[in-house]
């Protein structure tokens, strides 16, 4: 029996004919676009928490593949009254971003063919605690803006490559904001 092999072809690492296929099956059927991520958080003490992260919903079907459940910790720094053992809620949303925006432009350049030989970034977020601490109700209680600097070595225009960073779900969500419910249910 002969064996054939795919040579995988790669563009900035990413599998090319395997992310042209999902991008195929999903215009195909629409529903396997429909995806749901999820987190469970425990308040440790103070301002410290800690988020478990392991299934989600993809694809037309849960997905509990994940060899292990992420942990990612908060608090916040000393000067806010945390002990400084994590980065605070606000830092992950920032980190949020920045590996969005560089998975988002690194997988449409594959899509397209373009070669991105380095992506770093810099991000930074004004905020305005008085808000947060109900001190004013004339200041945002979140960032009133938030700055991403990509440095990118790549033959492809800048403009492009910053077009294409702007289909990023964060970015997206940040930009034009989504309606969020927060429930609270008493525990016996």
């Amino acid at each position: 029996m002969v064996q054939t092999q795919r040579m995988q072809h790669t563009v900035n690492g990413v599998d090319v004919d395997a992310l042209k296929e999902t991008i195929s099956a999903i215009a195909r059927q629409p529903n396997l676009g429909a995806f749901q991520f999820r987190a469970a958080n425990q308040w440790l003490g103070g301002s410290q928490n800690r988020s478990t992260i392991k299934g989600f919903f993809g694809a037309g079907k849960e997905d509990d593949t994940r060899v292990r459940p992420f942990t990612l910790e908060c608090d916040e720094p000393q000067i806010l009254l945390g002990k400084d053992q994590a980065p605070n809620p606000v830092e992950y949303l920032l980190s949020a971003l920045a590996g969005c925006v560089t998975t988002t432009m690194a997988m449409h350049a594959a899509a397209r063919g373009i070669d991105i030989e380095s992506i770093s970034s810099e991000v930074e977020g004004d905020i305005d605690v008085r808000g947060f601490l109900g001190l004013s109700d004339d200041v945002p209680r979140g960032f009133k803006a938030i700055r991403v600097t990509m440095h990118v070595k790549s033959t492809a225009p800048a403009e492009l490559l910053a077009a294409l960073a702007q289909f990023s779900p964060v970015y997206n969500t940040l930009t034009r904001g989504v309606p969020v419910e927060v429930q609270v249910l008493p525990q016996t």
